[in-house]
């Protein structure tokens, strides 16, 4: 994070870099560049991102890395999120997982809209120029489902009965 940060900033970028603070104050992360948020747990990395990113950006990288960008395309297949995923597809990394997810959407997996929000790009300004052109196209049978209603606070009991 320090690193893609550090750059992006000598580039002229504003930065909001979310970080849980375990890995801020550990030594698992450079310092970072720019406006640092630091949150609790990697699930309110990921929620904050979500609010106040227009979309992300994933650079090779390991199991974290896919964790996130297939916790928010399950998301975006629930209709809660509609922004795009960039693969930035240095050296072809991300090529088998692109094969894998149009073998998804081609045997209806997967659907469409979850499958158009990742974009790849092999260059940072290619990247950019798919971001800015990326169009979401909502699956009808999501866009159906209201995320706005919320949860009910009545408490249901749970049937403990036993029967033999």
């Amino acid at each position: 994070m320090g690193c893609v940060s550090a750059t992006a900033h000598v580039g002229g970028s504003q930065l909001l870099v979310i970080i849980p603070t375990t890995l801020a104050e550990g030594n698992f992360a450079r310092k970072t560049v720019g406006e640092e948020l630091r949150v609790l747990t990697m699930q309110d990395r990921i929620w904050k991102m979500l609010n106040n990113y227009n979309a992300f950006i994933a650079l090779p990288g390991s199991i974290g890395t896919l964790e996130e960008i297939f916790e928010i395309s399950s998301w975006a297949q629930l209709n809660i999120y509609h922004k795009p995923i960039g693969l930035l597809n240095v050296d072809g990394f991300f090529n088998k997982l692109l094969s894998f997810l149009d073998q998804a959407r081609e045997e209806n997996f997967i659907p469409h809209s979850a499958r158009q929000i990742f974009i790849s790009a092999s260059t940072a300004e290619e990247m950019i120029d798919k971001l800015e052109d990326f169009v979401y196209e909502p699956d009808p049978v999501a866009a159906q489902i209201n995320w706005s209603k919320g949860s009910s606070n009545k408490k249901s009991k749970m049937d403990l009965s036993l029967s033999l």
